[in-house]
């Protein structure tokens, strides 16, 4: 009926600060995501089709990091740190679905900066605000598949004990296939074939469309090159830090390292705080409808 999580670790006083540090970054996430949400969404300046991928990509971070920073927050300050097997199966979704639709919605904006830059006077009949939205909803149908795939492997398992403890600080699922009382390489093989095909799949698109940007660059000015590289920049950050964790967590047989759960941290917390700052800090636009966004406030 339920879960023990064994947290990032049995110390008490690192617990202590690691749950000020997560905190903090878990309330940046949020803010500095929802500030990014509603700056694009009042401002008319802010209403290309790279700015709504970016709002929706803000509302994921915020949803990927709610599903697992304020249980690992409030696990670190107590000593039982028990889940329900429904908040379990629960959470498990959750981070495989925004997760994916992530990594999916990275696509479609590389796709974005793809035609922007080398097809400039044919982008706004190749990417249009419908096919914009048939995009995020292609995305989030994949999250959705893919997550529902994971969740099913664990959920057609007997967990008989006596053990329940979760080698992580959420139910990811290799912790959980290591748990299950059954032969579980035929899951295994499937988890490890189902996140390999995306992972790298969307790492050869991502490549393809990258490697076309740089490829169209060598006919520019060096002012349009300077401003294209400036641009990819931002995005191409994201995605090495969001890809690198990943491909290190899931592209390998069901084993559970001890380093796992310092990595995931990288991308269910660091990721998505600093997703803000890497868009908006090197972003004039962006940072510009901030500052009449706080006009608009301080008038009122």
């Amino acid at each position: 009926t339920e879960f023990i999580l064994h947290g990032l670790t049995q110390d008490r006083t690192v617990a202590k600060v690691c749950c000020l540090f997560f905190s903090l970054f878990y309330t940046t996430t949020v803010l500095g995501n929802l500030l990014i949400i509603v700056t694009i969404r009042t401002s008319d300046q802010l209403n290309s089709p790279m700015y709504f991928f970016l709002s929706y990509l803000s509302f994921i971070d915020i949803s990927y990091s709610t599903v697992s920073a304020p249980k690992l927050i409030h696990d670190l300050l107590v000593e039982e740190k028990t889940i329900s097997f429904a908040g379990c199966m629960g959470q498990l979704f959750g981070t495989h679905f925004f997760g994916c639709t992530e990594i999916f919605l990275l696509m479609a904006m590389a796709y974005d900066r793809c035609v922007a830059i080398c097809s400039p006077l044919h982008y706004p009949s190749m990417v249009s605000p419908r096919l914009c939205g048939c995009l995020v909803a292609a995305s989030a149908l994949g999250g959705f598949v893919h997550s529902l795939v994971q969740t099913l492997l664990v959920l057609q398992l007997p967990f008989c004990g006596p053990e329940n403890g979760v080698d992580h600080y959420f139910c990811d699922i290799h912790p959980l296939l290591a748990l299950a009382c059954a032969d579980t390489r035929a899951a295994s093989v499937t988890v490890a074939v189902s996140s390999g095909v995306i992972s790298l799949g969307c790492l050869a698109v991502l490549a393809a469309s990258y490697g076309t940007i740089l490829a169209s660059l060598r006919t520019r000015s060096p002012k349009g090159r300077l401003k294209a590289l400036y641009t990819c920049s931002s995005h191409i950050a994201v995605v090495l830090l969001f890809f690198g964790p990943c491909v290190f967590v899931y592209l390998r047989p069901s084993t559970t390292l001890p380093a796992d759960k310092v990595v995931s941290v990288f991308y269910t917390i660091i990721a998505p705080m600093l997703n803000p700052f890497i868009y908006t800090l090197r972003n004039r636009d962006v940072k510009n409808g901030m500052r009449r966004l706080w006009s608009r406030v301080v008038k009122r």
